[in-house]
């Protein structure tokens, strides 16, 4: 384990809760190779979990399901009271409680036998939420200034002023960064993208509306990243924008694009 003085914000103190001392062993080996695992504890039943969670208020629970007594399920519910409520990920070997599972608001799912590439994966995917809740906001503004996304093996700080404009894909933003620093897929003028897990919607009420604007249901764009406005015929508007990618504007959103050319 880690000590205190040495944890990072990118760390997740971590409480694995299982009824089989094998299982509890392998996952501790796992979290051992995880670099943003602390791990503070071990529960082998529903109880022990709870009364460890409200002691040491951990980041994470590597939570087992099928246990004798209270269940993993009934934990989770019993800890969504709590003012400070762990990410769960759920570790059994059972399919079959997937839809009660994220019915209490677990982050993931992993069956056992557990891989470390597949824990891997639902550890990033809490720590992207956890550095996203402490970090989208400053104390001058209510408005989002940066976000931490996944880029490959790692997290990545994109600030909201890189951002040029933001594409919806299924349950995914892609979010279109213009800077010298980007990575090795380059587009728009050097830059490159990145996929954050959120809905349009979430991101459009956490971003300043004096520097984005929404254009279509899919579609998020910098203010200034818009260079000019066309007319299709038939009522369609284009947004040019400086990349020279090219946007149709959605009717429901056209009046508030037209202004950004006083109309």
């Amino acid at each position: 384990m880690a000590d205190d003085d040495t944890l990072t914000p990118s760390q997740l103190n971590t409480l694995i809760v299982d009824d089989e001392p094998l299982a509890i062993e392998r996952l501790q080996l796992l979290c051992a190779r995880q670099e943003h695992i602390n791990l503070v504890g071990t529960a082998s039943d529903g109880e022990a979990a709870i009364r460890l969670t409200e002691q040491l208020e951990p980041d994470l629970l590597l939570l087992d399901i099928a246990m004798p007594g209270m269940t993993g399920l009934e934990v989770a519910q019993n800890l969504s009271g709590l003012q400070k409520k762990p990410a769960i990920i759920f570790v059994t070997a059972f399919d079959k409680f997937a839809v009660e599972a994220f019915g209490v608001a677990a982050i993931d799912y992993v069956l056992k036998p557990v891989e470390t590439e597949r824990l891997s994966i639902a550890i990033a995917r809490v720590l992207e939420r956890k550095i996203e809740q402490t970090s989208m906001t400053t104390e001058d503004s209510p408005w989002a200034e940066e976000f931490w996304v996944p880029y490959k093996s790692e997290l990545r700080r994109i600030t909201a002023s890189e951002i040029n404009r933001i594409e919806a894909e299924r349950d995914y933003m892609r979010l279109h960064v213009s800077r010298e620093t980007a990575g090795e897929k380059g587009n728009e003028q050097g830059g490159t993208s990145y996929l954050l897990h959120q809905t349009i919607t979430g991101l459009e009420e956490r971003l300043n509306p004096e520097h984005f604007i929404r254009l279509h249901r899919s579609h998020l764009v910098r203010r200034d990243w818009i260079a000019g406005l066309r007319h299709d015929g038939g009522g369609i508007w284009i947004a040019c924008l400086k990349c020279g990618t090219e946007i149709r504007i959605g009717r429901t959103h056209l009046a508030e694009a037209k202004k950004l050319a006083g109309r």
